[in-house]
């Protein structure tokens, strides 16, 4: 790597930013979003729900604690949401060269390097952000200097849960009470989530019949991009409704379960992506800080008399959870499971175990 190589980042509005490259050095194109999060970069960049993304950074410094090593345990990673980097590429202000942490093994840029995902500093993150929030979010692309031009590429027309859902069925743990959890993009910590309340998990792809198997609970996990290209999953929860048994669906999953249950989903206009997203209870005062990555949202008014609201963001009044009025389905637009972020709701996992 040609240290300090320019970039450019170009908006499709015609928008260009200057910067420096301090990832692997290629012409990359995606939707560019913004993440409020002050920390967790490993986190959210090995979140699959960021497939086809430029994330950009909004706290100023970056890399400062570096990168932990991508050690496992039982099929899952230890400090990683996934095996690998599915953010197209990060974007931040201050790029820090030298970390220090007790749990780092390698740098951002090293890392970046291994998995050939572009990352660029010294961009002005303040203005990005501020052309993100009036215009919303906006396809991009970033182009080395000398680097070979590129299309701009909308990822939310590609079905990204296909790309980023596991190929085959695996099953984690041993516990009695057996749950099927389908594969959109999940994050490895929902996963850790469920096996310490001592369940067995049977982990299957998006698009699988999963109604033929033996089990006691669905789980419909987080994912990337537009849910209207997961029709497949919604047939397949929609004929699971025909029993009674829990389902609690998340991110992802919430949509899923709203279009399985009839209603309809919309694009945001820049999406929920921080640490500090206020959600209330409906029906309580009860409200609680969350962690969210979404672009996308069920549409309130388009819910059957059969479901109601579960959780209101404060900021917009936007859906964050659905329940069903008389069956044990329910859902979190939310992250329960954190990694990184606030865990104050992760309360909802022994709700749905116990609901089994």
């Amino acid at each position: 790597m040609q240290k300090d190589k320019p970039v450019s980042l170009i908006l499709d509005n015609g928008t260009v930013f200057h910067g420096k490259s301090f990832g692997f050095e290629k012409p990359v194109s995606g939707e560019v979003v913004f993440s409020t999060a002050m920390v967790g970069y490993p986190e959210s960049l090995t979140d699959p729900s960021y497939s086809g993304q430029l994330l950009t950074i909004t706290y100023p410094l970056v890399g400062n604690y570096g990168v932990p090593d991508a050690s496992s345990s039982n099929n899952l990673s230890t400090f990683y949401e996934s095996e690998k980097i599915h953010a197209e590429a990060i974007i931040v202000s201050d790029y820090s060269f030298e970390y220090s942490h007790w749990n780092a093994v390698k740098s951002l840029s090293e890392w970046l390097q291994e998995e050939q995902v572009a990352g660029v500093y010294g961009i002005d993150t303040r203005e990005l952000t501020k052309q993100l929030r009036e215009n919303g979010s906006m396809k991009g692309k970033l182009i080395p200097e000398n680097g070979e031009d590129i299309d701009f590429v909308d990822p939310n027309l590609i079905n990204q849960v296909a790309k980023v859902s596991c190929k085959e069925v695996i099953r984690y743990g041993t516990g009695k009470k057996k749950i099927v959890l389908v594969d959109c993009g999940v994050k490895h910590n929902i996963l850790r989530c469920l096996l310490k309340r001592d369940v067995t998990v049977i982990r299957v792809p998006w698009d699988y019949d999963f109604n033929q198997l033996d089990f006691d609970g669905l789980f419909i996990s987080n994912g990337p991009g537009d849910p209207d290209t997961c029709q497949a999953t919604v047939n397949n929860i929609r004929k699971a409704m025909q029993g009674d048994f829990p389902i609690f669906g998340i991110c992802m999953g919430n949509q899923l379960l709203a279009k399985a249950g009839g209603a309809q989903t919309y694009k945001l206009k820049y999406g929920h992506r921080s640490h500090n997203q206020p959600v209330r209870m409906v029906g309580t005062n009860r409200c609680f800080i969350t962690s969210q990555n979404h672009g996308f949202a069920v549409d309130n008014s388009t819910l059957s008399e059969e479901w109601e609201p579960l959780f209101i963001n404060m900021n917009d009044g936007t859906n964050e959870g659905i329940r069903h009025k008389t069956k044990p389905y329910f859902s979190a637009q939310f992250h329960p499971e954190a990694s990184s972020g606030p865990t104050d709701t992760e309360f909802l996992f022994d709700e749905f175990v116990n609901m089994i």
